[in-house]
């Protein structure tokens, strides 16, 4: 089963996986020092103003948001070179192969935003980070993940990823759907014309990757003066770029170049800058308040009803096949690491709210929220999955055949 696995896939999963500890790391730091003497330091370097640009596409911003909106630019963009490759000649090319993290992923999106709506009902304030709960942190699942090992089987690693790629679609669609403002038409003009000159770069199958970057820059220019939240350039430029070309695949090898940048400087940043909150004067009230909770809830709760109960009903109805090297146990494991939604879950946050005392209740939502799905994650595979020695490269263990009902408990 393993020798049939992609290289570039092996690859990509090794790279995410060391980028999900760095990940840990640049978070845990950030906790740290927000609840340090040098916390007012934190603060201070996040609101720094940086100034680029020229004439009428200038850009005034604290450093805060330029690296939610600049860095995370590149991030979206390698997700968009990702989504594509997967959805042209890899895990989501064929029905066979995305039905079932298709289902889960849907589940895994719709039930934590019902949970998060339902306990925040009564506060319509916080109803618009509803959202929050839905996203799916794939570094930091895959991070803890690779802490088990070679006991893990790669088709358990593959539908993680595909579940966390059609999760990053779905989120991509809710921020250009409900998280735009008021658009700038006229800037939103040149965002399209630019788009189009990069689609006839792509038609044409242009091979460089120097258009491409140029042509994203000022793409991402007119997006963000548009109104439309400017990470989305990020998508659209990506969609552009070539499969193939003459000279073997503009998109492999940009998504090759741009991932240790994004794994290993892109994300930490982003945590680092997005995780600190300080701890201090914090009460049991402050961590069962609607937003918290809602957002603790919908991760640990929606993601384990939402991706299992919908990967186990396409399964019994016949939409969709369970992998031959994957139980139930270690689908319910991975519905619980997928609860995971760190960088995603906080960029929406971000999104979602405008005053610093609500984005923090944020941080402490998705960073509870998501430590405990991350340790009873990790626990129920380091049981369900086979030891090491049984575990090789040809030995994945044969489809657990008790039934559901007793995997869940």
């Amino acid at each position: 089963m393993i020798a049939t696995i992609a290289p570039m896939l092996r690859e990509f999963l090794q790279k995410e996986s060391a980028a999900g500890i760095v990940l840990m790391i640049a978070a845990a730091i950030a906790l740290v020092v927000a609840n340090s003497p040098a916390a007012p330091l934190y603060a201070q370097w996040l609101q720094t103003t940086a100034i680029a640009g020229i004439g009428p596409l200038v850009i005034e911003k604290p450093l805060i948001l330029w690296i939610n909106d600049a860095l995370m630019a590149v991030f979206f963009f390698l997700v968009g070179l990702e989504v594509k490759r997967e959805a042209l000649d890899g895990q989501l090319d064929s029905w066979d192969k995305a039905s079932l993290p298709l289902f889960a992923a849907i589940g895994g999106m719709a039930i934590p935003a019902l949970i998060f709506v339902a306990i925040n009902w009564g506060s319509p304030e916080n109803l618009a980070g509803w959202a929050i709960p839905a996203a799916t942190d794939i570094a930091f699942a895959l991070g803890i993940l690779s802490l088990l090992g070679q006991r893990v089987p790669v088709a358990l690693k593959a539908l993680l990823l595909a579940i966390a790629v059609i999760d990053d679609i779905g989120a991509i669609a809710i921020i250009a759907l409900f998280y735009t403002a008021e658009t700038d038409l006229a800037m939103l003009g040149g965002a399209a014309a630019t788009l189009a000159v990069l689609a006839v770069f792509g038609r044409a199958k242009v091979a460089s990757s120097v258009p491409y970057v140029v042509l994203g820059v000022i793409l991402w220019v007119f997006v963000l003066k548009s109104g439309v939240h400017a990470t989305l350039a990020g998508v659209a430029a990506a969609m552009c770029v070539p499969l193939k070309s003459g000279d073997g695949s503009p998109l492999e090898r940009m998504e090759h170049g741009l991932h240790p940048y994004v794994a290993f400087l892109v994300i930490p940043v982003f945590g680092f800058a997005n995780a600190g909150v300080s701890l201090g004067g914090l009460e049991l009230a402050d961590l069962v308040a609607p937003l918290p909770l809602g957002i603790a809830l919908g991760l640990l709760l929606g993601k384990q009803l939402g991706i299992f109960g919908f990967a186990w009903a396409a399964v019994k109805l016949g939409w969709a096949k369970l992998p031959d090297s994957i139980g139930w146990r270690q689908l319910h494991g991975l519905s619980l690491l997928a609860a995971i939604g760190f960088t995603m879950s906080l960029f929406i946050g971000n999104l979602a709210f405008d005053d610093q005392q609500t984005i923090d209740a944020v941080k402490i939502g998705v960073l509870g929220g998501s430590l405990i799905a991350a340790l009873v994650g990790y626990l129920m595979l380091a049981r369900s999955l086979p030891a090491a020695a049984n575990a090789g490269a040809g030995s994945l263990p044969a489809k657990e055949s008790q039934p559901v009902e007793g995997s869940a408990s």
